[in-house]
């Protein structure tokens, strides 16, 4: 069984725009090699709501895509130890069908 998730990250612009480029294409390929993939948005350069180790901007992703319950798990584990990712999280949506039927 698969269900819908968005991640969210924040790349580390400090180390150069090769290296977020390379951190970028790291986390689609890795996402693409896992699930299906359903949207990338790259938000790009943004000024942060508030610093993160020292640093005041970030290059922001948004990958929506559709995966087995496992996978997210990984994929929040990496993000974790991968250097140059400021912030990240994973989101599973709900079926919006499914929660219809439990409101009724």
């Amino acid at each position: 069984m698969t269900n819908a998730y968005e991640a969210l990250f924040i790349v580390d612009m400090s180390e150069g725009e090769a290296s977020v480029k390379a951190n970028v294409e790291k986390f689609k390929a890795l996402i693409a090699e896992n699930a299906e993939v359903t949207a990338v948005n790259e938000w790009g350069k943004r000024h942060l709501a508030y610093p993160i180790n020292d640093k005041n901007e970030g290059y922001y992703v948004l990958v929506n895509f559709n995966a087995k319950t496992d996978f997210p798990a990984e994929l929040e584990r990496v993000f974790g130890i991968t250097e140059g990712i400021l912030r990240s999280i994973v989101i599973r949506h709900e079926d919006k069908k499914a929660a219809a039927k439990t409101e009724a």
